[in-house]
């Protein structure tokens, strides 16, 4: 009778993945959850991704992105199978470093990253404008481009911003979590209410350079102090929206509205904190728990910044794992990114993952899972265009607009 039983079972289950598989064929899903229509959209849309921390990993292990690595979130096979078209590789080095030291960890930084672009040829080109990002697209490369992630690696020289820019950065996230000399971040406490005059100077040299203003970290007041003072438009590379998760580093709906008036976009990060409020509470009220775990992480890594992020991340999972942090599905991003439509427009928003740099939600363990993105944004009824907006043509537009006022500026004419 058992054996009848069984047998009745796998003839049931062989039956419903038969008509599983015939539904998927019908309807042009895949068994991955990717429609025909998006695997189509996805192929040809131009992706960008404004933040991802991987150089820490090519100074600090070696990392070579030519190898497929379970590790972390970025290399060029994964990038591959995700279809990035280009992404900002983030030069970051910690608030606490500052000075000389900063310059060099920064300087070492930038040096990998046109390394790895040596050597794969067949698979990455250096870019520092919209058209060499599209003119490595057209030649089946990934458009290598470069932000830093803090304004104290300028060691309060705009000669070192010169420098930066000459060797291709082309952003400068205007603080990271604690202040600097001349501007106030969203984590620490004012010291300067928004931009001192210096702030302001960065900003306008910024702007004649053609690098981006880079709004993530900043503090509210500084927000609109550089909206202020800024010729060109801004962006966020990697936040999301404080409306669904109340984090400093997120913008509110008023920040929003003014970043689209100012012509920038919102970049949404994929970090599990910024994106549910759920998680957040959960983390805080942990706050002696992650405490201990934040030390742990410490004790092994030391300052190798590579290895905490990683292993924060893998606790971070296994605390969601095992019912501690409330589990964040990568459909939060798209909430985020909804929300943002909605606030700002359509013409106002990309994607920032922070890939090697955060805790990814579940379903996004890495840049291949990108294409879930596409499939969930049609089927919310979004446009084959303005997908593709989101996807890299809002990020690309702000870059040529600060190419546009750059030549501006250096030829002596108005804006």
């Amino acid at each position: 009778m058992e054996k009848s039983v069984t047998k009745t079972m796998r003839v049931e289950l062989l039956y419903a993945t038969a008509v599983l598989l015939l539904a998927a064929a019908l309807t042009g899903v895949r068994a991955d959850g990717i429609s025909d229509r998006a695997r189509a959209l996805h192929k040809r849309a131009l992706i960008v991704d404004t933040h991802d921390d991987t150089p820490q990993r090519m100074v600090w292990e070696k990392f070579d992105l030519a190898h497929r690595d379970p590790k972390g979130h970025i290399d060029i096979p994964r990038m591959r199978d995700g279809n990035l078209g280009a992404i900002f590789f983030s030069i970051w080095v910690p608030s606490k470093v500052t000075g000389p030291l900063a310059v060099s960890r920064a300087l070492k930084q930038i040096d990998a990253v046109r390394e790895q672009v040596r050597l794969h040829p067949a698979d990455l080109a250096l870019a520092t404008t919209a058209a060499e990002v599209r003119a490595a697209r057209a030649q089946g490369e990934i458009a290598a481009l470069m932000g830093m992630e803090g304004g104290h690696m300028i060691d309060d020289d705009l000669g070192m911003l010169r420098l930066y820019a000459a060797l291709g950065v082309r952003y400068l996230t205007l603080t990271h979590f604690g202040n600097n000399n001349w501007a106030d971040a969203s984590t620490d406490k004012p010291a300067h209410n928004g931009l001192t005059d210096f702030g302001k100077d960065v900003v306008r040299e910024l702007n004649r350079l053609g690098v981006i203003v880079d709004i993530s970290h900043v503090s509210d007041k500084t927000f609109y102090d550089v909206l202020a003072v800024t010729q060109a438009p801004v962006f966020a590379s990697h936040s999301s929206c404080r409306a669904i998760c109340n984090h400093p580093r997120n913008m509110n709906d008023d920040m929003l509205r003014a970043l689209a008036k100012n012509g920038g976009v919102i970049q949404i990060n994929f970090h599990y904190t910024f994106l549910s409020q759920e998680a957040r509470d959960a983390n805080l009220a942990l706050g002696k728990d992650v405490a201990i775990v934040e030390q742990e992480v410490e004790k092994l890594c030391g300052e190798n910044e590579a290895c905490s992020v990683i292993e924060g991340g893998r606790r971070a999972r296994e605390m969601m794992a095992a019912g501690k942090i409330p589990r964040v599905s990568w459909e939060k991003i798209v909430e985020h990114i909804d929300h943002a439509v909605k606030v700002a427009g359509v013409d106002h928003v990309g994607l920032g993952s922070d890939f090697d740099g955060a805790t990814m939600p579940f379903g996004m363990e890495d840049v291949s899972k990108l294409p879930q993105i596409t499939e969930a944004l049609l089927r919310k009824g979004y446009s084959e265009k303005d997908i593709e907006k989101i996807l890299g043509g809002n990020t690309l537009r702000v870059l040529e607009q600060a190419e546009r006022v750059s030549r501006s500026m250096q030829s002596g004419s108005s804006k």
